[in-house]
Parts: structure tokens; C-alpha cells; sequence
């Protein structure tokens, strides 16, 4: 499939999932129990009128349809609306807090990305009881959730260490760097584990192969063949994974930084759900799905360069 063609089908795939999910994110909101304007009255009885002028603020009487295009006609100009809690547009909220959820996430991801790929490769290469070691280890990164992993790094190296800070996110680029250092490993735990198994099972995968058998009888360098035959071939395994690892790290960022108070997104969303503020939460909502296809389109991209043997449009195993 030509790159043109690849890339028509999925600009249109992901403008029809965006506008269903877009759906669904404005009209779950409205199946969940209460309303905007009973956060605004604060459990206090309002007359009629007061009433009425809160529903004609926020177009509450509106025909759902009428508000839902309404609302997708201001999301695609950049309006996503006033935040009920904040009292302030909620464009301005994520621009606040989005840079610190951007780079938790990237932080995370390189430590992820640095460890799994380095755990599996040695849990692969060196078998034994190193083999042994790195599954160990992996099963109990995989069985900790993030809210846990996140409690007991704040109980040993904030509190009783004293090597990082407990919570916050830090002023300046360095101080932050410090402070999402805590909230980066608690969130990347899960996911060293995942990969680190993903990229065990592709190399001895691609251990057992007939190339690289070949290779060996050729009298190619045991370091050459697993660098060049080995882990490279198994690369594709590894990255088709990628999507789901961001996805996992965007998700499990509402607990980490609930955790931390950090003061991303994440807590954004968990303190937006709380409170019924439907602006903010379908905002968020929607942000994240966008955010997880792009990923899943730039690993689409990548595929092909990491394996030949996949062309756009298709994603299968390397063998």
C-alpha cells in the first residue's frame, strides 16, 4: 500500500472514531447521576428562576443533539468550554496542566523503554538463572498496581530517605525533573515488567529461527548475530506493543498523580469527575483518545522501518 493511500484511509478511520468517540464521551456524562447544576447549588434549593438561569448558562435544557453539536462545533475551534468548577475556560486548564502530564508520561516512557528492552534482552541472551531472575522480578513489577508502587516510593525515598520530594510538581525544569522523578518509576513499573516479558518471548523467538542458525554456521560473531539477527528482528514484537504502553501510562496517570499531587490532567480528571464539571472531563476524555491514535499511527509508520517484512498498513509478528 502506497503512503498517500495508507495515510488517506487512516486520516479518515481516525476522524470517524474521533467523531463516535466524541459521542460518547459528551453523552456518558449526562447517564451519570446528578447535574451541573447541583454542584452549583452546593445541595442548596434555589428558586425556579435561579434555577432556570443556571440551565440557560450552560444550555442544560437544550435538546441533547442541539448540545452535543453545539459542543462539537466549539471543540473543533478550539472551544471546549467553561469549566463549571474553576469558573474559568477549560482550553486554559489544559495548557496549564498538560506540559506536566506530557513529560510524566515521557519520563515514564524512556524508563520503560531503557529497562524493559534491557531486562528482556538479558533475560533472553544469558538464560539460566538470570533467566529466572529477570521473570522474578518482572512477575512482581507486573502484580504491583501504580498506586501502590507509588506509596511505598514515597514512604522509602521521600519520607524515611528524604532523597526526593513527597509530592508536587516542582518550579523550573530541573526542580521538576526532580519531582516527576518519584511519579515517573511509579508509573513505569507495570510496564518494565510487560515489555521486558514482550521482548524475552521476540528473542528467543527469534533465537530459534532459521537465519540466525545460519548465521552461527557462517561463524558470524555470537554479538553481531544477536545485535543484527536477533534483537533487531524482534523489534517489531516490541513496538507494536508501544500503543498500549502509552495508553496504559496516560490512564495510570490519574491515580500517580492523585498520589503525588502533581497537578497534570490526571488529577485534573479524577477532581473533574468528582464534582460533575462535564466540560473538563469530556475535554480530558477526548484529549486522551486523540492522544492514543496518534500513537497507534506513528507505530503504524515505524513498523516498516523497523521490519521490512511489514508493509503500511499491517501489523503481524516478526518471526
Amino acid at each position: 500500500m502506497s503512503f498517500t493511500r495508507f495515510a488517506g484511509r487512516r486520516l479518515a478511520e481516525m476522524t470517524v472514531t474521533l467523531l463516535c468517540a466524541s459521542f460518547v464521551v459528551f453523552g456518558a456524562m449526562y447517564l451519570a447521576p446528578g447535574s451541573p447544576a447541583s454542584f452549583l447549588l452546593s445541595g442548596r434549593s434555589a428558586s425556579p428562576e435561579a434555577l432556570a438561569a443556571i440551565n440557560a448558562q450552560y444550555h442544560l435544557d437544550d435538546p441533547f443533539f442541539v448540545r452535543y453539536l453545539r459542543w462539537l462545533g466549539d471543540v473543533l475551534q478550539g472551544d471546549f468550554g467553561r469549566s463549571i468548577t474553576y469558573r474559568t475556560d477549560v482550553s486554559r486548564l489544559l495548557a496549564d496542566r498538560l506540559p506536566t502530564t506530557l513529560l510524566l508520561v515521557a519520563m515514564s516512557l524512556v524508563v520503560v523503554v531503557a529497562v524493559g528492552l534491557l531486562l528482556g534482552r538479558i533475560a533472553a541472551v544469558r538464560g539460566g538463572a538470570t533467566d529466572s531472575a529477570v521473570l522474578v522480578t518482572t512477575t512482581f513489577a507486573v502484580g504491583t498496581p501504580s498506586f501502590v508502587a507509588a506509596v511505598l516510593l514515597q514512604a522509602l525515598f521521600a519520607v524515611k530517605l528524604g532523597w526526593f520530594p513527597s509530592g508536587g510538581a516542582g518550579e523550573g525544569f530541573l526542580d521538576r525533573l526532580r519531582h516527576l522523578t518519584l511519579p515517573a518509576i511509579a508509573l513505569a513499573l507495570y510496564l518494565i515488567g510487560m515489555l521486558a516479558r514482550v521482548t524475552r518471548s521476540a528473542m528467543l523467538e527469534a533465537l530459534d529461527s532459521e537465519h540466525v542458525t545460519v548465521a552461527r554456521s557462517r561463524g558470524v560473531p555470537e554479538r553481531q548475530v544477536i545485535r543484527r539477527h536477533v534483537f533487531r528482528n524482534s523489534l517489531g514484537t516490541v513496538l507494536t506493543t508501544g500503543g498500549l504502553i502509552v495508553s496504559t501510562l496516560l490512564v495510570c496517570t490519574i491515580l500517580v498523580e492523585t498520589a503525588f499531587s502533581i497537578g497534570g490532567i490526571g488529577q485534573l480528571l479524577e477532581l473533574s469527575t468528582s464534582t460533575k464539571d462535564f466540560p473538563t472531563v469530556q475535554a480530558i476524555s477526548l484529549i486522551i483518545v486523540a492522544l492514543f491514535m496518534i500513537v497507534n499511527l506513528i507505530v503504524d509508520l515505524l513498523l516498516p522501518l523497523v521490519d521490512p517484512r511489514i508493509t503500511l498498513g499491517s501489523r503481524r509478528s516478526s518471526a
